[in-house]
C-alpha cells in the first residue's frame, strides 16, 4: 500500500480514515481534536518536488513509506525513485 490519492479538503488537511492513520503517524502528518472529524491528514508543505499548495478538490498523492505529498503532476517522479532505490 505504498501510494494513496486522496482529494484535499483544505490546503492545510484532508480527513482519513482509521485504515490511514499508522502511516499519517509515521509520517508525522496526523492531526486530531478537530470539530470537523476525528482523524486528518496534514498537507500544508504542499507537494514534495515543488511545494505547489494542495488546494481543496485537488486530487493528491500520500506515499505511506516515505510520508511525502506529492501532487498528481509528481505522484510518478516518486514511484520511479523508491523503484530505483529498491534496485
Amino acid at each position: 500500500m505504498p501510494v494513496i490519492r486522496l482529494e484535499a479538503d483544505s490546503p492545510e488537511r484532508t480527513q482519513i480514515g482509521e485504515g490511514l492513520v499508522k502511516f499519517a503517524v509515521q509520517a508525522g502528518r496526523l492531526e486530531t481534536g478537530r470539530e470537523e472529524g476525528r482523524y486528518f491528514l496534514r498537507h500544508d508543505d504542499g507537494c514534495a518536488v515543488d511545494g505547489r499548495r494542495i488546494a481543496p478538490g485537488d486530487p493528491f498523492a500520500f506515499d505511506t513509506e516515505s510520508g511525502e505529498i506529492r501532487c498528481l503532476d509528481h505522484v510518478d517522479e516518486g514511484a520511479a525513485a523508491a523503484r530505483a532505490e529498491r534496485e
